[in-house]
């Protein structure tokens, strides 16, 4: 199966999900904006394209509600535009399915964390309508530059480690 998952910069987004097991492979990308192939450049003068993870997944191994509540544990679902130190269009938040049977589940996460919130969240919920890959120096840019930003507390960039000692 495969979700895009948008949650600010996506150096961190895709760290993240690379640790857990039934996590099959990540790309990272922009999404949901005009149909033209953007560079990193384009996105970040607001081409209307958000940095997203593109994670293919074993839903036997990994349940999309689990994948998504891990999701959820490294955005701030209530933010606009901005995570962390991030802001602008290109960091929203965002969950884009592949397969329209993805959305009831996908509601139901929503609907649990909006009661969490206490409010609705800012979290866009939808279908992909295109994703584009990014650059390869933005491929896990995190496992090449071990020091970069990322929004992401390092201590959850190994915490499907620690689960499985």
């Amino acid at each position: 199966m495969r979700i895009y998952l948008a949650g600010g910069c996506f150096w961190g987004v895709q760290k993240f999900f690379d640790q857990f097991d039934g996590v099959l492979a990540t790309e990272v990308g922009y999404a949901n904006g005009p149909d033209a192939a953007p560079s990193y450049q384009e996105v970040c003068a607001s081409s209307g394209h958000a940095e997203t993870v593109r994670v293919d997944y074993d839903p036997a191994v990994l349940p999309l509600a689990k994948l998504l509540d891990a999701y959820f544990m490294i955005i701030d679902p209530l933010s606009v535009n901005r995570q962390g130190h991030d802001e602008g269009v290109q960091y929203r938040t965002g969950v884009y399915y592949a397969d329209e049977a993805q959305r009831p589940e996908i509601e139901a996460v929503f609907a649990r964390e909006a009661k969490k919130a206490g409010r609705p969240l800012a979290v866009e919920l939808g279908p992909i309508v295109n994703f584009f890959p990014a650059e390869a120096y933005h491929q896990k840019y995190l496992d090449k530059n071990p020091n970069g930003y990322c929004h992401v507390p390092r201590r959850l960039l190994e915490l499907g480690k620690r689960e499985h000692k």
